[in-house]
């Protein structure tokens, strides 16, 4: 499409030319499923010539774009005969607002062009990398601009922890705004990263974004995997190699080579590290065969906490016993971190019940019996809590 067409289009739709457009082919959205134009400019996609083009790029656009945003088709138009879809030298254009999610392909004449206008300040990761690197800037705030890798840790944990919070309630708005905060940690960081000449946010992106390339050859390659657990397996292997790649790397600096375990985070949670820990490790093969192998050592372990003679083998055996309860937890694909967050969180709710009860009666619950606190507690299972 030329100058003078886009000029055309423009004149259809009564609109200057924006200073800032996205020109796209609809042919563009046929293999994707986000759109590749930041939404806070507007976005011309043209030379859409089926229903079929057109369902595609309304349902990749709707990955970013509201339901009720308003899109502007402009699609061929014969004025001699008041109707749209004639190809002949009285053909012109006809522009019309709609809901994107009315763009229907079936209610359209071809080749249709479609108008995104800006979804609006704010929306893009651009502006949003942009407004994070002048916190840091010589006019941006004193405390982000003192903040360093090692100052930043902790909050980058709190709002992981914040994250998980809004996960296990399943609370969607919550999980907006904690992703939300999560993402301005990574982005700040970079940012240091790119000031103190480390690297910087795009090469952040283009590491992760060939990881996944090369750990997905059954996506982006040939390769041909049985299930969930081909693909586990062959991503073990393609770990193995970059592990043997890291270790001849090592080597001619002399560093120390990288296990399979060696990758998990010494900071996880107990229950996450263990369960890590034994999925790597049956990745490559070193699992029980079956689960009564894992129930068969659970007993085991109950019984040597049974027999423990000291405190210091009560710790171990019910440390033991916590490891094969993550491993039974695996094996029954659970997240065992979540299932204990799940009861922690149940817990808290009918003891908080329990307390209120003694409240109403004006007692301390320390002054109360185990059986009246558990006519509470009992109270509140049958309320589902």
């Amino acid at each position: 499409m030329n100058f003078s067409q886009i000029a055309s289009i423009f004149e259809t739709l009564r609109l200057d030319p924006p200073s800032k457009l996205t020109l796209l082919e609809g042919a563009e959205f046929t293999l994707r499923h986000y759109p590749p134009t930041p939404p806070d400019v507007d976005t011309l996609i043209v030379g859409i010539d089926s229903a079929e083009m057109a369902g595609r790029v309304k349902e990749v656009l709707l990955a970013v774009y509201p339901r009720e945003f308003g899109v502007w088709k402009v699609e061929p138009f014969d004025a001699a005969q008041g109707k749209s879809g004639k190809k002949n030298p009285s053909t012109s254009l006809r522009a019309s607002e709609e809901r994107l999610a009315d763009f229907i392909g079936a209610e359209i004449s071809y080749p249709v062009s479609l108008y995104v206008p800006s979804l609006g300040e704010g929306t893009s990761f651009e502006s949003f990398a942009e407004i994070t690197a002048h916190l840091r800037a010589p006019d941006g705030c004193p405390w982000d601009k003192e903040q360093t890798h090692q100052t930043l840790r902790k909050h980058l944990l709190e709002e992981s922890y914040e994250t998980l919070s809004a996960m296990d309630a399943n609370d969607a708005d919550g999980m907006r705004e904690e992703f939300g905060d999560l993402l301005l940690q990574i982005v700040l960081n970079s940012q240091i990263a790119y000031e103190a000449k480390e690297f910087n946010f795009t090469e952040v992106v283009k590491h992760i974004y060939e990881k996944i390339v090369r750990r997905h050859p059954h996506v982006f390659g040939d390769l041909k995997l049985d299930g969930v657990e081909g693909v586990l397996q062959n991503w073990e292997k393609l770990k193995e190699k970059e592990r043997e790649k890291l270790a001849l790397s090592n080597a001619e600096g002399k560093k120390e080579d990288k296990g399979i375990l060696d990758g998990v985070p010494a900071a996880l949670p107990a229950l996450t590290q263990a369960q890590e820990y034994q999925e790597r490790a049956a990745r490559v093969g070193f699992d029980w065969p079956e689960i009564e192998g894992v129930l068969d050592k659970i007993r085991e372990e109950i019984e040597e906490i049974k027999t423990a003679a000291n405190p210091e083998q009560v710790k171990a055996e019910l440390g033991d016993l916590f490891f094969v309860l993550v491993n039974l937890a695996r094996w029954r694909n659970v997240d065992a971190e979540s299932a204990l967050r799940e009861v922690n969180l149940k817990f808290k709710k009918r003891f908080a019940y329990v307390e209120k009860g003694a409240k109403d009666q004006g007692r301390n619950l320390s002054d109360m019996t185990l059986e009246e606190m558990d006519s509470f507690w009992n109270e509140a299972k049958r309320l589902g809590m």
